[in-house]
């Protein structure tokens, strides 16, 4: 049986000068621009035929915030597909409350990095297929790598980093996707810094090289430009699923008219 690959849009949240939650668009996880109400932009992309949808509190982890509960139970009162919610999620009973608001999966990048074990105690607790390591990273050309992948006739590493990509930690993507793997990750969320925000296309040697190196589903993220893009990433990289921002909250390209792109190339996708 072929999977169907998966067209995921999500939402960066942050809260406005006036302490209400706003969704952000950014390059590089920096210059954010107001671009919606993220409840409102969560009832558009279920009734336009969203596959799942990701709601990311952008600088919960920066700020050590707690996730915007309230504003997850709202969205999650609209949505009828998947749902996936990232930021400041450290402990155990974070992830709790996070479901508990109706979230299906919580996505996690510092608190896992920062305490790995938070992965077996998530997948223990409430199931591998809830549990998303999320991996910010960025390419290092240089010797501290442990995993090599030619980029334009240079040798390039994958740095994780975290706090929304403000602090590395010196450690490879794909040395800890295989651990996030062995400790019970369901799924992988690589998004890449250098290509955040860009729309010149996902970082295809990022994603493959995460994809060839794991079993657990990996969604590629950052830099989507349009359907061609997606296609390439599913194509040349082998992603699970596609994670796009600017070209749907712009309204740039739709689902539907991304999802027919898809179909008509061959890619299997639910329409």
């Amino acid at each position: 049986m072929v999977l169907t690959k998966r067209v995921i849009p999500c939402i960066d949240v942050d809260v406005d000068d006036d302490g209400n939650p706003a969704v952000y668009t950014g390059v590089h996880f920096e210059d954010l621009q107001y671009t919606g109400d993220p409840v409102e932009m969560a009832k558009a992309y279920n009734r336009a035929g969203a596959d799942e949808f990701v709601f990311l509190d952008i600088t919960a982890s920066a700020h050590g915030r707690e996730t915007m509960l309230d504003v997850v139970s709202r969205v999650a009162d609209e949505v009828f597909i998947p749902l996936t919610v990232g930021g400041g999620i450290r402990t155990t009973e974070d992830i709790r409350e996070t479901l508990r608001a109706g979230a299906d999966k919580v996505s996690i990048t510092t608190g896992a990095l920062e305490r790995p074990g938070l992965i077996d105690e998530g997948a223990a607790a409430f199931g591998s297929q809830c549990i998303v390591i999320s991996v910010d990273a960025r390419r290092r050309f240089d010797g501290e790598g442990d995993h090599y992948v030619e980029i334009d006739g240079e040798s390039c590493w994958f740095e994780c980093t975290k706090k929304g990509g403000r602090e590395g930690t010196g450690i490879d993507v794909i040395e800890w996707a295989h651990e996030a793997e062995e400790r019970g990750a369901g799924e992988l969320f690589v998004n890449s810094i250098d290509k955040d925000g860009t729309k010149d296309g996902y970082d295809v040697p990022l994603t493959r090289a995460v994809c060839d190196a794991v079993d657990t589903p990996v969604i590629a993220s950052s830099g989507c430009g349009g359907p061609e893009d997606m296609y390439e990433v599913f194509t040349e990289a082998n992603a699970d699923a596609g994670l796009a921002a600017s070209i749907f909250h712009f309204e740039e390209y739709t689902i539907e008219e991304t999802k027919e792109y898809l179909a008509e190339r061959g890619v299997p996708v639910r329409l």
